[in-house]
């Protein structure tokens, strides 16, 4: 398969790494900022590694969900969250948060872990429900991650 494995896109965010980190690690709040993700559900309250959620999804006129779990949570430096759908591996997100002079720089980074046996079907599901093939993805997603950090950013800047 010919298509990226990790894209990553940063941007630079006035607010201090902290305060940006709370507000990524709250994964209930992922639909404020995500073009894709219209929210997440889970019975926590504290996103810790081995929190398990479920993300919503929608594009076009499908919507989806996902199994979720955060593997990283490393306040204020890193979260990260890996993605199944049918029990299938799909991919990891996370992100970076580093203190600069007047705020801090966020990284947003995804990598594909459909892999396996398994990586046809998953690759199949992802183009019927988001429309993009397997050789697009990288390219959709750092289209996705620049909405995402954009809008991140302006929540983050306003509070």
């Amino acid at each position: 398969m010919n298509h990226a494995a990790r894209v990553e896109e940063e941007i630079f965010v006035t607010a201090s790494a902290e305060s940006v980190y709370r507000a990524v690690s709250d994964v209930r709040r992922m639909g404020e900022w995500s073009p894709e993700c219209v929210g997440a559900w889970s019975r926590s309250k504290r996103f810790e590694p081995g929190t398990r959620f479920i993300g919503w999804n929608h594009k076009r006129l499908w919507f989806w969900f996902t199994s979720c779990t955060v593997v990283r949570a490393e306040y204020p430096s890193d979260f990260a969250f890996t993605v199944h759908t049918f029990g299938m591996p799909v991919a990891l997100w996370g992100y970076r948060f580093e203190d600069r002079n007047s705020g801090c720089l966020v990284t947003e980074y995804w990598e594909d872990r459909r892999t396996g046996r398994s990586a046809p079907l998953a690759r199949l599901l992802g183009l019927v429900f988001t429309g993009t093939p397997a050789k697009r993805r990288a390219e959709a997603n750092r289209k996705g991650m620049r909405a995402t950090l954009d809008r991140l950013k302006a929540v983050a800047e306003r509070a």
